[in-house]
């Protein structure tokens, strides 16, 4: 599960990978799986990529459903908090044999955790899913975009700016303002995560980095769900959703994301990464109610395909200097 350096900093791959499921995955290419696979264990991992991106925007969806009962950032605290819970069991990081810098970058890896899902909940308090998921994705598609310096991308940067002035509608306050620059905030702080889950991966072992990360993020969100929601996070049911939340959100794409990974290339997953707003709007669909117009349902289409476009381009730029390397 350690994520080389080689392969942990692909601005394509990282530009939709899903938040919380970097550091824990090995980007360095499909695995051999024996020989001769048939067509249906070639389609396995491609599931599991569907099925992660599923419970994560489901989970999503649910967080919603506990808002009014917690508050956002009650959410916030109870998903962040029980995710650390369970990867520190399952992980069971050491904590001793790390360099001050070692400990620095965990900590930068946390606090851009902790802000990716206190800015995000904020926006899904205020706007429907599909269209917060496809505003923070502009955070890592813009990282993609700076990050490959390839003209072909300013292109695929325009086609996801029509998107946004789509979603705007003529106003962004048909959205709520604030809802929008919550979401945006939320799509910084994952080009952040990027950054450090991929340093992080590096640095330390298996998922130990994510594992204490985690931990960063709930001791920091902490104070905030108890100064919103206090006892309110103590009831059972409110305790069951949280949980809920977790095992949607994190634990179980990560264990999906893993599992396909080690037989997929990591740029057809960040191919198929890129359809995240399409499945938010479905779950808000489903679960919340909340139907998109026409030209939210394009707006989101063009964001989607500018985030394929950026990953295609990327890996196209690649492909050549590994052939040379070989030969």
């Amino acid at each position: 599960m350690n994520v080389q350096p080689s392969a942990s900093e692909p601005a394509a791959a990282a530009a939709v990978a899903v938040p919380e499921a970097v550091p824990a995955l090995d980007t360095t290419g499909p695995k051999d799986p024996g020989p001769g696979p048939g067509r249906g264990t070639a389609l396995v991992p491609i599931v599991l990529v569907v099925a992660g991106g599923l419970s994560v925007q489901f989970g999503s969806a649910v967080a919603a459903l506990l808002m009014p009962k917690a508050g956002a950032l009650g959410v916030v605290t109870l998903r962040l908090a029980a995710a650390a819970l369970i990867l520190l069991v399952v992980c069971r990081p050491k904590l001793r044999g790390h360099s001050r810098a070692d400990w620095g970058t965990v900590v930068a890896f946390g606090v851009a955790m902790g802000g990716m899902n206190t800015l995000f909940y904020q926006a899904l308090d205020r706007i429907p899913l599909g269209i917060a998921v496809t505003l923070e994705v502009l955070g890592p598609l813009a990282l993609s975009v700076f990050a490959s310096r390839r003209l072909i991308n300013v292109v695929w940067a325009g086609l996801a700016l029509v998107g946004v002035v789509l979603l705007g509608g003529g106003g962004f306050d048909r959205l709520d303002p604030v809802g929008v620059a919550y979401a945006l905030g939320a799509g910084a702080m994952w080009a952040a995560y990027i950054v450090f889950s991929a340093r992080t991966g590096r640095r330390f072992p298996q998922a130990d980095g994510l594992a204490l990360a985690m931990v960063v993020a709930a001791v920091l969100s902490l104070p905030l769900g108890i100064w919103e929601s206090g006892a309110k996070l103590t009831v059972p049911s409110t305790l069951a959703l949280g949980a809920a939340v977790a095992v949607l959100s994190s634990v179980l794409p990560y264990t999906l994301e893993l599992m396909a990974l080690r037989r997929l290339p990591a740029s057809t997953f960040a191919v198929m990464m890129s359809l995240e707003p399409a499945i938010a709007a479905t779950a808000g669909f489903l679960i919340l109610n909340q139907a998109l117009s026409t030209t939210d349902a394009l707006a989101i289409a063009l964001v989607i395909g500018a985030s394929m476009g950026a990953v295609r381009s990327q890996t196209g730029a690649r492909q050549p200097g590994a052939r040379k390397k070989k030969g």
